[in-house]
């Protein structure tokens, strides 16, 4: 994320990137100290700023949290109820946060 080609506010280059960390790097992103997830929320809060859609969609990464096994699960609940947790969240992001809690 620090390299001078990468922009957040790009939609396709934070879908190549951020996605492609937490959808299809298990390894890294279920770790077993939660740090995977707490980048998980801090890039759905920050997409969810400017741009709610590609947000949602990343919100999406987690909402089978409650299939994952101890401590994992615990981990991926407080993240997510982090983001629930933000009063100006988007309608978009808010639907898929309810959904997975809800669940």
């Amino acid at each position: 994320m620090k390299h001078a080609d990468f922009n957040i506010k790009n939609p396709n280059r934070a879908r190549s990137l951020i996605f492609n960390y937490c959808v299809n790097n298990p390894a890294a992103f279920h770790r077993q100290d939660g740090a995977g997830y707490v980048f998980w929320c801090e890039q759905v809060l920050a997409l969810d700023s400017f741009n709610p859609q590609v947000a949602a969609r990343l919100a999406r990464a987690l909402d089978r949290w409650k299939k994952l096994s101890e401590p994992y699960r615990t981990a991926a609940k407080s993240c997510i109820e982090r983001v629930a947790a933000k009063k100006d969240l988007s309608n978009d992001t808010r639907e898929v946060i309810a959904h997975a809690l809800a669940e």
